[in-house]
């Protein structure tokens, strides 16, 4: 099983730049969201990977957001032949992926494509929304045995459990054979709209699911902008995928929803700021401020001149800045003790 930095004990959040189809089919274009996303700063560019054939049946309708943004004069069948590349392509954008510095990852959507991506290797199996619920596609990405990343998209809770189950060979009705377990498995809250309206994100959802199958979790965002995922990481998520594109213009369904890559490049800064500044949750001084101590907190000072063997009371010592001398916290016990010398107005107190 591939080990990978972002596994158990590690704070960093995995950016998943999903490239997608968003290429329409050119191979070329492809290679070049390979190297935007890499420039982005991303740790992995993904891609899907299908035989269309295999996943869609000549009569199945088309969404309504892909009406809308690419017509009604064609098949979903025959829109994702245009766009899809064929198997033999992804071996060259992993090499690719290898020189540029990026991790590769392809979502498969039907069993030849599993076994294509399995025998190509990748870190991580993503799975789909709409495969959730496909138990003979579960049941071969679970005894491919590469670790796990699935989508929750369309789902309700009884389904997401039913998936892991299966994914981990521990469904009593659904038997499949499996090494993984729930710590190979990330599961990603997700909206399948594109884009997704901001009332029905419910990123709250995504911890739902990780206090009740005590899994790692993470967000797909189909949103527009960047502000969702970044506060997806401040709750916690440990793994982000965006859409992104070369040109939100270009033709095709998912472009609109997409971001372009200086789009992207900002995102991953703002989530890069947010994890470091999420912290480890320790209370504590940093070192930063540690030189504001003395400065903003305050000492026990003379509130006038005292004379030596003078009795200390609320009379004569008040409270200010600077904090380098006695803490306030002491007031009880340096009221009624005598000045153990001449004080002048302001002077930090001694005893």
């Amino acid at each position: 099983m591939t080990e990978h930095k972002n596994l158990p004990d590690t704070p960093r959040v995995m950016i998943i730049a999903e490239a997608g189809v968003n290429h329409n089919g050119c191979l070329e274009r492809a290679r070049e969201m390979v190297k935007a996303a890499a420039k982005a700063g991303a740790d992995y560019v993904k891609f899907q990977t299908a035989v269309p054939e295999l996943v869609i049946s000549s009569i199945a309708p088309k969404a309504e957001y892909q009406k809308e943004l690419t017509g009604d004069g064609e098949s979903q069948l025959d829109m994702c032949r245009a766009i899809h590349l064929p198997l033999s392509d992804y071996a060259e954008l992993k090499q690719l992926c290898a020189e540029e510095g990026i991790g590769f990852m392809s979502t498969p959507f039907d069993l030849v494509s599993i076994d294509c991506l399995a025998e190509l290797g990748q870190d991580w199996m993503k799975i789909p929304s709409g495969e959730i619920t496909n138990l003979p596609y579960l049941r071969k990405i679970a005894k491919a045995g590469i670790p796990v990343i699935i989508s929750t998209g369309m789902s309700e809770m009884n389904e997401i459990e039913d998936a892991l189950l299966i994914l981990t060979g521990k469904h009593p009705d659904y038997p499949s054979e499996s090494s993984l377990t729930r710590d190979d498995i990330i599961v990603l809250h997700c909206n399948t709209q594109y884009p997704t309206p901001y009332k029905d994100v419910n990123l709250r959802a995504m911890l739902s699911i990780r206090d009740r199958f005590g899994v790692r979790v993470g967000y797909s965002d189909h949103t527009q902008g960047l502000e969702v995922p970044v506060a997806a990481v401040a709750m916690g998520a440990t793994v982000i995928e965006k859409h992104f594109t070369l040109d939100r213009n270009l033709p095709g369904p998912d472009h609109k929803a997409s971001l372009e890559p200086d789009e992207l490049a900002a995102m991953v800064s703002m989530i890069r700021n947010v994890e470091m500044a999420s912290g480890n949750g320790d209370k504590h001084v940093s070192n930063s401020e540690a030189p504001n101590k003395s400065i903003a907190r305050k000492s026990i000072v003379a509130s006038r001149d005292i004379a030596k063997g003078e009795i200390l009371t609320e009379e004569n010592i008040t409270v200010k800045r600077p904090g380098d001398g006695i803490s306030p916290m002491m007031w009880d016990k340096v009221a009624g003790t005598p000045a153990i010398r001449d004080f002048r107005y302001d002077e930090l107190i001694e005893i």
